[in-house]
């Protein structure tokens, strides 16, 4: 799927000094985004604290994006958990008229087999009316999907590609180096999203996007185009705050970014906490430049 090559952003979801969901604010945020050239939207992931927000929050949240987007931009959606079950009724509440894919994470904290993820997500896929891209993160998840696997899910039709988080490039690699044609490998690391790219990669779904979606949309793109000397000068200049964003969690560190630029309250629910004042202060640092 070409509308889903460079760069998507993870979206946050913006709470109030209440803790609600702040709509205006997630609104502004959206605009931002496509205004500065990203390609594609990801909502309710991991970023979004989406564990810590209800059925209907969620839905509101959804609602919300694809009414501020207006068809812009493709939208991914998060939908994924420990339960194959409960993943396959959430499938059947996506819209296709309004979700270009899915994102689907490897099961949690039930750590499951090689053999029990290729039997989870080839169930995922069967019931999913939109394409679906897997997601490995097994820093969240404690289960590595390892590249066989993939491969072997590469096969399975519906599945189209995957958001790949392992931190490991050798590991990314193999997964490109043996694809089929057509099979998305985006990085879910933006500190090697352009060495992957680079290497054969599809683009990222980036976190520090959200922050500086025209740097980080051109830097993809450069990527993509093999341009590395422009590639290179914004990857090193954001280096920095990409290490500042992850030092205490995410999105701990992003949403303190993102309320420096006053586009949201610095505001997360627990068991997720503000990053801490030194980091704070570096982070502003950054910005003020």
């Amino acid at each position: 799927m070409k509308e889903l090559i460079g760069t998507g952003v993870a979206l946050i979801t913006p709470f109030d000094d209440e803790g609600a969901i702040d709509f205006e604010a997630l609104a502004q945020l959206v605009n931002f985004q496509i205004e500065q050239g990203i390609n594609y939207l990801v909502v309710l992931g991991t970023t979004a604290e989406s564990v810590t927000l209800s059925k209907s929050e969620k839905q509101a949240v959804l609602e919300a994006v694809v009414r501020t987007n207006s068809g812009r931009v493709p939208i991914v959606l998060g939908v994924g958990g420990n339960d194959t079950r409960s993943v396959l009724a959430q499938l059947k509440q996506v819209n296709p008229a309004e979700i270009t894919a899915i994102l689907s994470v490897s099961p949690m904290y039930n750590k499951p087999s090689q053999g029990g993820l290729i039997a989870h997500f080839t169930a995922v896929a069967k019931e999913s009316p939109v394409p679906v891209i897997l997601y490995n993160v097994p820093g969240r998840t404690a289960s590595n999907m390892l590249p066989d696997t993939v491969l072997k899910l590469a096969q399975t039709p519906n599945i189209i590609g995957i958001k790949e988080a392992s931190g490991e490039l050798a590991q990314a690699m193999e997964i490109m180096r043996s694809a089929p044609e057509g099979f998305l490998v985006i990085s879910g690391d933006d500190l090697i999203a352009l060495p992957m790219t680079m290497m054969g990669g599809h683009g990222v779904i980036s976190v520090i996007g959200q922050a500086y979606p025209a740097e980080f949309s051109r830097m993809i793109q450069a990527g993509l185009d093999g341009n590395s000397e422009v590639a290179k000068k914004i990857h090193y200049e954001l280096m920095p705050i990409i290490d500042m964003i992850f030092q205490q969690g995410n999105p701990s560190g992003i949403k303190a970014l993102l309320h420096k630029m006053n586009l949201c309250k610095n505001s997360l629910r627990l068991p997720l906490v503000p990053v801490d004042q030194s980091l704070q202060q570096q982070i502003e640092a950054f910005v003020n430049r």
